[in-house]
């Protein structure tokens, strides 16, 4: 693996849809059966960390226009972060 993609692997990736109720982002994915309110949308801690409450808003909406629409052959939908 080239380091640039060890290290996107390695990132610690959060929910920025989904905020702890103490503060903070829970991790991404979902452990067997949990319920999230919102569809999660997913970001490196850092980047999370250095956007704006409302740069986080906006990239949470872009993401649930993105799930709105119909998927071809199961892949995700991607929106800007």
């Amino acid at each position: 693996m080239s380091n640039g993609l060890r290290s996107w692997v390695r990132a610690n990736w959060v929910d920025i849809a989904n905020r702890k109720k103490g503060g903070g982002f829970p991790k991404c994915g979902r452990s067997g059966g949990e319920k999230r309110k919102n569809y999660p949308k997913c970001v490196p801690l850092a980047k999370a960390r250095s956007m704006s409450a409302s740069q986080r808003a906006s990239a949470v909406s872009r993401k649930k226009k993105a799930e709105r629409k119909t998927r071809k052959n199961k892949r995700p939908n991607y929106a800007r972060t």
